[in-house]
């Protein structure tokens, strides 16, 4: 039996077979109508979620399978005091598998000890978020047709932003990948991010505030919400959230072929002109997140002999 914590966890062969089955799903979905007849998957969530809670819902039923569980700690038991270990072994009694979101970091790890069915981590604090990770993967390959050869802007909150670290991660470990870091100063992306991973897997990587200086170089521009909250002063946040927002005029001397990201949910940080723009691949990289969910719920019961 395997869990996904992290996608790190996985092996590039391992990602290579995932990204293999999400795309024979694309072409062949009622070959896989009827896989998970039977099975049942937990979804537990005990923060918020639209895009990750209903994905994984619509991955378990295209596959024919079932779905219970909660999409917000105030309906669970933790609500009255009970610990995750104590939820996650009783519910392992009742599921095949558990896509969990917890807002503390470690505790789909935590999980894993009490259960004896499959733990996928659907998000936990500012760690991880490997699905997520794993739909980015699909959507480049989709667009892209590789892994390897590509320069890969990461715009907007990269302290917080858990996306923009697992992707990181990710892509480190293929070649010739370039990243350029655009954010204000106070969102960079963390010290152990850039020593643990790009300067320790020799990749090239550069840092501005510049995002339409950046753009001629993209082949990718992966999108996220600068937030507020994170902001000393209001004259900070006022100072640089404008330089962040992409628009249609920004994307003037783009690439062609620029394929541009989002993980979702925004709030201004892309305008809805850019919708319109045939690059735009955000909404599509949202569908991605169903199939490689497919995927991955298919593989880990395969992994652990249910299937």
């Amino acid at each position: 039996m395997r869990h996904l914590l992290d996608t790190t966890d996985l092996s590039v062969k391992e990602i290579d077979d995932l990204i293999a089955l999400a795309m024979d799903i694309i072409a062949n979905k009622d070959k896989y109508s009827s896989v998970c007849n039977g099975k049942k998957l937990a979804t537990l969530f005990f923060e918020p979620s639209t895009r990750t809670r209903l994905s994984f819902e619509a991955a378990m039923m295209e596959l024919g399978g079932n779905v219970l569980g909660f999409s917000e700690a105030g309906t669970s038991s933790a609500s009255k005091g009970e610990t995750v270990g104590d939820t996650i072994k009783i519910v392992s009694c009742y599921a095949d598998i558990i896509a969990m979101r917890h807002p503390l970091e470690g505790a789909p790890r935590v999980a894993t000890y009490k259960t004896d069915v499959p733990v996928i981590n659907a998000g936990d604090g500012g760690h991880s978020h490997p699905t997520q990770t794993l739909t980015d993967l699909l959507t480049i390959f989709r667009e892209k047709g590789r892994f390897d050869n590509l320069t890969i802007g990461l715009c907007g909150d990269l302290k917080f932003g858990r996306t923009v670290h697992s992707l990181i991660k990710a892509m480190c470990r293929y070649s010739n990948i370039k990243f350029v870091l655009i954010s204000p100063k106070e969102l960079s992306v963390p010290d152990y991010i850039k020593t643990d991973y790009l300067e320790e897997q020799g990749m090239e990587y550069i840092e501005t505030e510049d995002m339409e200086a950046a753009m001629p170089s993209l082949d990718i521009l992966y999108m996220t919400r600068i937030q507020r909250e994170r902001f000393f002063s209001e004259d900070e946040y006022l100072k640089h959230k404008d330089a962040f927002i992409l628009d249609v005029d920004k994307l003037e001397n783009a690439k062609a072929d620029l394929t541009i990201m989002h993980p979702l949910p925004r709030v201004n940080e892309i305008t809805t002109a850019v919708d319109e723009d045939p690059r735009a691949k955000y909404f599509e990289q949202a569908l991605n997140g169903k199939y490689i969910r497919m995927a991955l719920i298919i593989t880990l019961l395969k992994w652990g002999g249910v299937l």
